[in-house]
């Protein structure tokens, strides 16, 4: 595998490492157990055993450019096997938020999202505080008098607003994952020489990720499979509803609310399922042991917490809507608002960034025949 001979140890990278979490790497003393009970690393460039190692030196660059962080799956199977405790899947785990931050468009984001155990408040506080400013600066903020009794929340929060909002917010979204894919394929060039088409390669890797294959070859962390699958699914079901709810609107113009029977309804009912019984599961993992779930930081906690939050607001507006409490579904639809206003803002800096960089390594270790696991 070719790389970067040139070697710039990075203080702040092993201090920054320390203080996110990762501190047990400084008891690695390469003995390799890792890599050899690996079943994800392929077998001309084991890991995890050189992230490791150059993460003890402050090989920040390095690390950045190595797909080898974002094969990893945290499995933990080096975890539980590790001689010394160095924990490689959490240390791992870390490096891959701090490359998330390194690559960060821009930067000021990446940091703050980082340090997200500190800036939690803040990353949440204001997108509601925006939502709730906004609704009473145009005199959305109560109930319209002479609300029918079969109310939609379109009636309290026209869509104009919605859209005048979440439309720009996922251009930039788009803008800025954009600009950190690029610097993150650039950085992939330099290990390994890629052959053929993109588009060829990127098919069987959304195809695997579709069905989370890798996490079924996982030992300790194989449960893990099932929680992050019906997560994923979830938001993909919730994601097409609102596109059909567009389509149903302005173009079928149907009458909302939409009656329960409603396929468009069942398929977004079918969705919130699946997002409950994934967050469900994930938080379930992140109380058990530490050592086979891995570790909890600020950075995963808040990603995990931000999720938890949507799905469960989501569910509580589609209940009281039901329940017909106009008064207790416009808080709860503000709040809903503002949580997904920060899970989306937060997108290209948050473990949601995962899907962007894991999808780029998998393409790039196909284009190069570095990972024989994927055949």
């Amino acid at each position: 595998m070719a790389a970067n001979s040139t070697l710039l140890p990075s203080q702040d990278f092993r201090e920054a490492l320390r203080r996110r979490g990762g501190e047990a790497a400084s008891r690695c003393y390469q003995c390799a157990t890792c890599s050899g009970v690996c079943e994800l690393a392929p077998d001309e460039a084991p890991f995890p055993r050189r992230l490791m190692l150059w993460a003890q030196w402050g090989l920040a660059d390095r690390l950045a450019a190595d797909p080898a962080v974002w094969l990893c799956h945290q499995c933990n199977d080096c975890t539980v096997h590790c001689p010394r405790d160095a924990k490689p899947g959490d240390v791992v785990q870390v490096i891959r938020a701090l490359v998330i931050e390194k690559l960060a468009f821009p930067s000021l984001l990446g940091r703050l999202v980082g340090a997200a155990r500190s800036s939690w408040l803040l990353l949440l506080g204001l997108p509601i505080a925006f939502w709730v400013a906004l609704l009473a600066a145009t005199g959305h903020l109560a109930v319209p008098a002479g609300l029918p009794q079969n109310w939609a929340y379109e009636q309290l929060v026209p869509h104009l607003f919605i859209y005048s909002v979440f439309f720009p917010v996922a251009a930039w979204v788009i803008l800025a994952a954009g600009v950190s894919g690029w610097r993150f394929w650039d950085l992939l060039a330099c290990n390994g020489s890629r052959q053929g088409s993109f588009i060829v390669s990127l098919w069987p890797v959304l195809g695997e990720i579709a069905t989370h294959k890798r996490f079924g070859i996982c030992g300790t962390a194989k449960p893990r499979q099932l929680g992050h699958l019906t997560l994923m699914w979830g938001f993909v079901g919730a994601a097409v509803t609102s596109g059909l709810l567009i389509v149903g609107i302005y173009l079928q113009h149907l009458a909302m609310p939409l009656a329960l029977s409603h396929p468009y309804k069942i398929l977004g009912n079918l969705s919130m399922v699946l997002l409950l019984i994934g967050v469900a599961l994930l938080v379930g993992n992140r109380l058990g042991d530490a050592k086979v779930a891995g570790a909890s930081n600020g950075f995963d906690t808040f990603f995990l917490g931000v999720v938890v939050l949507v799905v469960l607001t989501g569910t509580a507006v589609e209940l009281t809507r039901l329940m017909g409490d106009a008064s207790l579904g416009l808080t709860l639809y503000v709040v809903h608002l503002g949580v997904v206003t920060s899970l989306f803002l937060t997108f290209p800096y948050s473990k949601f960034a995962h899907m962007l960089y894991r999808t780029l390594a998998l393409v790039h270790v196909r284009m190069t025949g570095m990972d024989a696991k994927l055949s």
